[in-house]
């Protein structure tokens, strides 16, 4: 019994020092420094892999990314009622007759390449596949690459970093 009397007073002293004040604004704070804008770098190539290039193209960042940048690349994989349907890379093809083509890429802090990779002779395979691929390369800055996101899903790479189609600009960044 003597505990729950001593509890109510407790109880109530409390509830009184968990009040909300209100009361007059105070002085405003300091003015703030500008943000930073982050902003993204997007690419959109067209590429031939033909055996004059040895089945790969090779682009220069101008200037260099920052080492802590990620780079994606997805491939115009078709288009469904007018509208691009986009694929991360690397994107694997599996052919009926036993062939494997993979579309790949990699990169570095001064240049990205894509390329043909896989078990199959890219020489064995139609113009379809090899001429007139369409690319989309998005560089991400390290700050957004720490994000829980599938970065394989163009729809939520884009929204996240507020592209649109018209950033994409098709460049020729070629070594």
């Amino acid at each position: 019994m003597m505990k729950k009397l001593l509890a109510m007073p407790l109880f109530l002293f409390g509830i009184i020092l968990f009040q909300a004040c209100e009361g007059p604004e105070g002085p405003p704070g300091l003015d703030g420094l500008d943000g930073v804008n982050i902003v993204s770098e997007v690419f959109e190539v067209d590429v031939n892999f033909t055996a004059a290039n040895n089945y790969s193209e090779q682009f220069k960042f101008t200037p260099a990314i920052i080492e802590s940048d990620v780079v994606l690349a997805f491939i115009e994989w078709e288009l469904d009622g007018g509208n691009s349907v986009w694929r991360a890379l690397p994107q694997t093809v599996f052919f009926n007759e036993g062939g494997v083509l993979i579309y790949n890429y990699d990169f570095s802090k001064v240049d990205f390449r894509l390329f043909l990779d896989g078990a199959i002779n890219p020489a064995d395979l139609g113009p379809e596949w090899r001429l007139n691929q369409l690319f989309r390369v998005i560089v991400v800055p390290g700050d957004y690459a720490k994000n829980r996101i599938d970065f394989t899903n163009y729809e939520a790479v884009t929204a996240m970093l507020g592209l649109k189609d018209e950033d994409f600009k098709r460049i020729d960044l070629r070594k």
